[in-house]
């Protein structure tokens, strides 16, 4: 498809998509939207940054605008269509996305998560709404209470399923599906398919289409990798010394734990910079708040931990820092996924204690990347990672390796991604 008008869209929403800025789809919207469009399931293979939002979100509007024109009217409490996401920050990006490409749709939506009060969700259920975004602990609660109903919904969408299973949302997720009617339509994605995601997907889709489209450019080939070894001890000090270099726009550092999150922010804000945590213990409020100052460019450091910082998406993050290294492989890839959008390269540089070098290894055999020294590596035996964690093809990757906690010197890739045009990928 050469532009989304190929792809038979309403004429309000091509309005919505070209103010956006978009002209040309994606291949993941170029596959997916045609046959969600002809009503078929989906099974969908998508890593961040390929675009999947607007792949499902696209023809969702298209299909609730022909429900309304047809004179379908919303029952109390239901939902003509449910978005599932992992986390409060994906959900509240998926409902911006919605609510941008459907600017000239007279559309209700609702989003119903955890960490902001029942009270005011509650109210924008009652009426009904045509889309409604929400994560599965929270909607469960909703269901429990009888203030949302799904007997009415005509399409489901589960949207990063994978992390839904990691953050052990599934029993949720199967009494969700099970509550909705026999006849829907039914989206999965999921960036990896492990036995549980694929078993999920033969019991609740019908005969679905499966769909496996790679990033146009890897994000990963256009990210620079580098890694310092470092004393757990030095590790304040190196990380300080890295967010001095003039050629940051804009960071992420990312930690394991909440506290760890408020211990590095602290570090960070000492020494001049101005910035904020968000991490699992912050209300809804202050994690929106830190966010939209993060994207407006008031906020140059964000400190996050793995789940806080899932949906973020700002262009003008050129620095990504792990200061810890995460536990299960596949975040390493999440988390270096934050940089490196619209077109750009990124850079993401990892402080990798002795205690950490195992956790260094996997990230290596999952991305395919060189970034421990040969001698670290060779001294260490190969360390098995547990069954059922794979995510896909190993990557090549553009690696260094910085001893001893100096400064990287600057090296950009080259690559490209997402809309074309220039914008990023939504």
């Amino acid at each position: 498809m050469k532009s989304f008008a190929d792809l038979g869209l309403a004429e309000p929403i091509l309005r919505a998509v070209a103010a956006e800025g978009y002209t040309t789809p994606t291949p993941i919207q170029s596959a997916v939207i045609p046959v969600m469009m002809s009503g078929r399931d989906v099974l969908g293979i998508a890593q961040t940054g390929t675009g999947k939002t607007a792949a499902f979100v696209l023809p969702l509007l298209q299909r609730l605008v022909a429900v309304k024109q047809a004179g379908s009217t919303l029952m109390p409490k239901s939902c003509q269509a449910l978005i599932l996401a992992p986390t409060r920050e994906l959900a509240a990006q998926i409902l911006e996305s919605i609510r941008g490409y459907g600017k000239f749709l007279h559309l209700s939506t609702a989003l119903v998560v955890g960490g902001a009060r029942a009270g005011p969700q509650i109210r924008a259920l009652m009426p009904g709404v045509d889309i409604l975004v929400a994560t599965p602990g929270r909607l469960n609660d909703h269901l429990q209470s009888k203030h949302v109903r799904l007997d009415q919904t005509q399409a489901v969408v589960l949207d990063e399923a994978d992390q839904m299973m990691d953050l052990g949302f599934m029993p949720q997720i199967r009494d969700l599906l099970a509550r909705l009617p026999r006849q829907r339509q039914t989206l999965l994605f999921s960036a990896t398919m492990p036995r549980e995601i694929r078993g999920l997907a033969d019991q609740f889709l019908n005969q679905p289409q499966e769909i496996s489209v790679a990033p146009t450019a890897k994000p990963i080939e256009r990210i620079e990798q580098s890694l310092v070894i470092v004393d757990a001890g030095k590790k304040p000090e190196t990380l300080v010394a890295l967010l001095a270099d003039d050629a940051i726009d804009q960071a992420i550092v990312f930690v394991r734990t909440k506290h760890g999150a408020d211990r590095v922010q602290q570090i960070v804000k000492q020494a001049g910079h101005y910035t904020v945590a968000i991490h699992g213990d912050k209300t809804q409020g202050q994690r929106d708040r830190a966010l939209a100052m993060f994207r407006e460019g008031k906020i140059k450091i964000l400190v996050a931990t793995d789940i806080a910082a899932r949906g973020i998406d700002v262009d003008g993050v050129s620095h990504i820092f792990n200061y810890d290294l995460p536990n299960i492989p596949e975040a390493y890839v999440h988390r270096i996924g934050r940089t490196a959008r619209a077109g750009r390269s990124g850079h993401a540089i990892s402080l990798c204690d002795r205690s950490e070098i195992g956790l260094a290894l996997q990230i290596e055999r999952l991305t395919g990347a060189r970034l421990l020294p040969d001698a670290v590596r060779s001294a260490r035996p190969p360390t098995r990672r547990p069954a059922g964690k794979s995510f896909g093809a190993k990557r090549a990757a553009n690696d260094r390796v910085i001893p001893g906690g100096a400064k990287p010197a600057s090296r950009r890739p080259t690559g490209s991604r997402g809309f074309s045009g220039g914008k990023r990928a939504a």
